[in-house]
Order: structure tokens, then sequence, then C-alpha cells
């Protein structure tokens, strides 16, 4: 019998072998005892670092934080091999590769698997999951499908007349040369801005071709003292802990009350060049002043100062005004290693598409309605994902009474804390829509200590499913545009409530919970302690 012929019978299947999937995995076998396994049709673990292989691709979270939470062993283990502030991906796909080995999970993940469809049985209360490789039949049901995994691929008029090659910064090929190349580069996010950093050392001719000027700040990379690794790993579980008073988890100083404009005018300079020099961008946004982000005024003061940066940096006055954002300071922060620095070398040059959008490509590059022809030998799209929900976009999920998750989120994305759908009993998300918008292991670490809790309140009845009441899905969407109110995120474009899409959104809705880690603790911690009163235990009825 092929492995396609037969039906796996687990007790969870887990889609999606990055972090998510991982931390998963880890507290459902560990914490329950439970028979698990992991489908990913890439061919390695890793998730979206498995995919993300661009040149300069590296995380943005300072590298002590950017670890599983809550499993000392493990980062005791690991934490001396990050030396630098922040990782390049290739040592984020190893780590994660070690942690599996560190566990002894390999074994658990069925790679080269793709997903298709997930039905709910409402007679067995078990889902049918059917693959590439063969049919899971589970009890629970997990996707840690990632909020960044589904790409973006605009389609501009005639770019399949393009002869030269076309590569996505998420589906980066192994045998690329960059050296002496003329590239073309669409986007400017923080994947562009790293991108770009890193092809200008190697590029003949680097064109951005930028929609949205950035407001992005050095990242202030450097190697981190024997000594400060030593206290990293002393003092992990401490830092854990702040996790329940603190509100986005970066391992940064939030515990501050200074407001922008308690302080005179001289100190508020030197307290932005303190965190301009020391990098960091949540350093800049959250360790100078309390109000960034909230404050229209003081918005506008630390927008100022980058502005003003962009103009000491960039010699060409035209291309400096190019590079200045003119929008709040509030989409998501980005750092760099040397980005606006770039554009002093005679092989890089900027073309604005607000001034001069893209008319067509043809087989040697695009054209600009100014009738401009822009040559290039490679064009690298770096335009992102259709995230958080997006991830979801194409999956037939059907939960009870076969309806669709498609249809359910019709109008916008809805959940509870981002885990659990009404309607699609024993399934659970890490990371979906409306979750905690915050340092993403913290959050991972937390929703998958939660998912193991939830199971273990029906694991010990056979048959009995947990599923979500409509009214508690309702209210945490409440919840969650409720904390957006006064907030200035609400009023910049960002991928970060789909605006990046077309036509992505019919209703205005919240794709992340931005209260804060302390009151996402407080609320989850508060359900699970309660026995889950916001959930339906159903027990099958003895016949």
């Amino acid at each position: 019998m092929s492995r396609a012929d037969r039906v796996h019978e687990v007790d969870a299947l887990i889609v999606g072998a990055g972090m998510g999937g991982i931390s998963t995995l880890r507290r459902i076998t560990a914490d329950l005892g439970l028979d698990a396994v992991v489908i990913d049709k890439a061919p390695g673990i890793g998730g979206t670092w498995y995919w993300n292989r661009y040149p300069g691709a590296l995380s943005d979270t300072q590298s002590f934080m950017y670890m599983l939470p809550f499993e000392p062993e493990l980062y005791r283990a690991q934490v001396g091999k990050w030396k630098s502030r922040y990782v390049q991906a290739p040592e984020i796909r190893q780590y994660l590769e070690d942690a599996v080995d560190f566990w002894n999970l390999r074994s658990r993940f069925h790679l080269e698997t793709e997903f298709r469809t997930a039905t709910f049985d409402e007679s067995s209360q078990t889902w049918l999951v059917e693959t590439d490789r063969g049919d899971y039949r589970a009890r629970f049901l997990v996707t840690a499908l990632g909020l960044l995994s589904n790409r973006n691929v605009p389609d501009f008029p005639g770019i399949d007349t393009f002869a030269g090659r076309i590569v996505h910064t998420a589906d980066w090929p192994a045998d690329l040369v960059l050296t002496g190349k003329r590239i073309g580069v669409i986007g400017n996010g923080s994947t562009g801005v790293q991108f770009m950093t890193e092809a200008a050392k190697v590029a003949g001719q680097l064109i951005s071709f930028q929609r949205t000027p950035q407001y992005t700040v050095p990242a202030g990379n450097r190697e981190w003292t024997e000594d400060e690794l030593k206290h990293f790993a002393a003092t992990c579980e401490e830092r854990w802990a702040e996790f329940a008073r603190v509100k986005i988890g970066f391992g940064i100083d939030e515990e501050y009350t200074r407001r922008t404009f308690d302080v005179s005018d001289e100190e508020r300079e030197a307290i932005f060049e303190w965190a301009w020099n020391k990098g960091g961008n949540y350093t800049f946004t959250n360790e100078t002043f309390c109000d960034v982000t909230s404050d229209r005024e003081a918005n506008e003061a630390a927008a100022d100062f980058i502005r003003r940066k962009i103009a000491a940096i960039v010699r060409d006055p035209e291309t400096a005004r190019r590079l200045t954002p003119w929008e709040l300071f509030a989409r998501r922060p980005i750092c760099d290693s040397g980005y606006y620095q770039i554009f002093n070398q005679d092989n890089v040059s900027l073309v604005s598409l607000r001034e001069t959008p893209i008319s067509e490509f043809t087989p040697a590059g695009l054209r600009t309605e100014d009738g401009t022809l822009h040559e290039f030998d490679i064009l690298v799209l770096a335009t992102g994902f259709d995230a958080v929900d997006g991830s979801y976009r194409g999956l037939d999920i059907r939960g009870r009474d076969g309806k669709s998750l498609r249809e359910h989120w019709s109008e916008s994305p809805r959940s509870h804390l981002g885990v659990t759908v009404a309607g699609f009993p024993n399934m659970f998300m890490v990371l979906g829509p409306n979750g905690p918008f915050v340092n993403l292991p913290p959050a991972i670490g937390l929703e998958a200590k939660w998912i193991s809790r939830a199971i273990r309140a029906v694991r010990d009845t056979p048959g009995a499913s947990i599923e979500l009441r409509p009214e508690a899905e309702e209210q945490w969407l409440q919840t969650c545009l409720g904390a957006l109110e006064g907030s200035l995120f609400l009023e910049t474009g960002s991928w970060i409530f789909g605006s990046n899409i077309p036509g992505k959104r019919k209703t205005r809705t919240a794709n992340f919970y931005v209260g804060g880690l302390d009151k996402y603790i407080a609320i989850s911690e508060a359900e699970a302690a309660a026995g889950f009163p916001s959930y339906q235990i159903h027990v099958p009825v003895a016949v």
C-alpha cells in the first residue's frame, strides 16, 4: 500500500513547520502525551524562514528575544550561538532545526506534504485532512500557517513580456547571481530595505521603484559581549515573567511614562539622537516617549527627526525629497543597516512610482508614464504578502454543517484570541486573525500553551469537542476594534490592516489585538482558569 492510499490516524495534525508549528507540537506532545504530526509543503523546517532566503534577510527583533519562550533548557543551549544583536535568516533556520532535534521531534514532521482540504466529520467529531501525499484523520487540527506566507504578486501590465528573470523575495532561487547585474526592485518595506541594502554592494545597477517612502532607523547591529550572553541565559525566565506587565514583549524598557512634550526641545532632540545611535526600530518608537504612536504632535516630532536625518544623509536633494515620507510615522517600524546611504552610490537610483507610475513592462524592463524606459536584467518583487487571514486564502477548510472558513470570513476575519473560530470544533490557530500585535515568539509560545490547555479540557473524554460560542467571537472582535480607538496606526495604509491588497476589506476590521501583551495574557489566562466559559464542550451521548 502506497503512502497516498492510506489514512494516517493521529490525535493532532499541525499544518506548518515554522516556529508556531514547532512550538505547538512541543506542547501537545510534552504536556499532553498526544500523538501529533506536522505537515508542510516545504522540503525543510522553518516556515516563513525556510522560504525567505533573499540576501540581507534577518530578524529585526533582538536575538535574545527571538527565541521560543518558556523553554529554559533549549534557550540556554542556544542563546550563546547567536553572537549578534540581530540574526540572519540562515541562523534562524538552523535554530529551528536544532530545536526539533533537541526535543527529538524529527520523525513527527511530514515534509513535502501539501495541505489540500480539511473537513470536520460530525459523526466522529474528527477532522479529515486531504493532502497530496494521502489523507489524515485527526481529533484536533492546528493551523500554524504564519502571518506572512501567502505571497503578494501584483498584476503589472505586460509583466509576462519581460525577457529577464523575475523573483519574489519569499521564493528566492538558490542559483540566482546578482553580482554585476542590473536589478530592478519593486517594494521598499522591511524586506525591500533589507534586500536593497545588501544587493547594492554587488549590483552593477540597482533601481528602486518606490511607491511609498518609509521611515526607517538604524538597526544598530553589533556583536554581543560574553557578559551580555551570560546575562541573557541567566535571566530568561525573568524576562518571560515580564510579559504579563509589558505591551509588546521585545525586551526593551517599556515601563516609563515620559511624554514627548514633557521635556525641553533640546532634551527631546537628545533622546531621539540617543535612540538613533543605539539603533533598533522598537527602541526608537517605544524607548523614547510613550505617546509617539498615540499623539499626533508627538508622532510628528519623531517623524520630523527622521526626515531631517534623511536630508543629512542623502547628498542629492531630489533623491532625498523622494525618499522623505510625509505620512504619519505609524506603519510597522523598520530598521536598516545603511539603507539611506546606498542612494549616495553611483550604482543606485530611485524612481518614485507615485510621481511616474508604471505604464507597462517590456522585454527590456519597464516603462513609466513619463515615457522613460528603465532597463534591467532581474526584477525583484519585494511586494510582501496577503497577510494574516490571507495565509488561509485558497485553503478549503470546512467546519460544522459544511460551512467553509472562507465563507465565515467573507466580510472580515474573526476569531477568539487569534486562536479559535466559531463553528470549527477542535480546530485551533497559531497567530490567527485578531491575535496580539506583539513580538511573535512570545505570542507563539503563549498561544501554544493555551491551545494545550484547551485540548486538555476534552482530551480524556472520548469523542468530546470544544467549540467557540458565536457571541464570544463577536465580543472579541469588538474588543479588538475598541483597542484600536485613538491609535494612529488606523490612519496609514498597511499590510497590518490588509490595505496592501486591492479590494480585500469589505468592512472595518482589526487583524490584530493592539491592547498589549499584558492585557492579552490576563484575558486569555482568565478564560482558561475559568474552564473556558466562552466555549461549548460537546460530549457524545451514549446509545
